[in-house]
């Protein structure tokens, strides 16, 4: 039987921490920045973590 190959769409927005936590790049940061306000731009900023269901089909493509 073939190896399991990785997402690479996946690999490349998540990543698994340590503890196991899935993390990605909040969406709407890219282009047409001038109509979000200050908070909002500030707020995307930071990255944020999947929720377990989620973090578990994510994972199940990373092949962690």
């Amino acid at each position: 039987m073939p190896k399991m190959k990785t997402h690479k769409g996946a690999a490349k927005r998540f990543k698994v921490t340590k503890s196991g936590k899935v993390k990605y790049r909040k969406m709407n940061r890219s282009h047409i920045l001038t109509h979000k306000n200050k908070k909002r731009k500030r707020q995307l900023r930071k990255s944020a973590y999947l929720n377990n269901t989620d973090g578990k089909r994510i994972k199940e493509i990373l092949n962690k």
